[in-house]
């Protein structure tokens, strides 16, 4: 095996990877428990305050699950739905 090289960055690189990072960050919104409105609200709350960026969604009910998925594909997002042992989880993606 061959010894790893350091890489040194400029602090602009640095600042500017940090910033990448943090634009993909996840956002996760809990709504299991909820019906609806409370989870399309919680969801339009989650798009609002954090645009283009991936959000996760819990939900416990399908019509929670259906009601979601619609708001998301008309604000452009694309869903992923997968079963989980207590509900669903909404990967809104774009």
């Amino acid at each position: 095996m061959g010894t790893l090289n350091p890489v040194i960055l400029s602090k602009e690189s640095v600042e500017w990877l940090n910033g990448y990072i943090r634009s993909k960050e996840m956002i996760e919104v809990d709504a299991r428990g909820f019906s609806c409105p409370i989870p399309v609200v919680k969801t339009t709350q989650a798009l609002d305050g954090h645009p283009g960026k991936p959000v996760i969604v819990l939900v416990d009910s399908e019509v929670a699950r259906e009601n979601v998925s619609r708001l998301a594909r008309s604000r452009g997002y694309l869903v992923k739905v997968e079963s989980a042992l207590d509900g669903y989880r909404l990967q809104l993606t774009r």
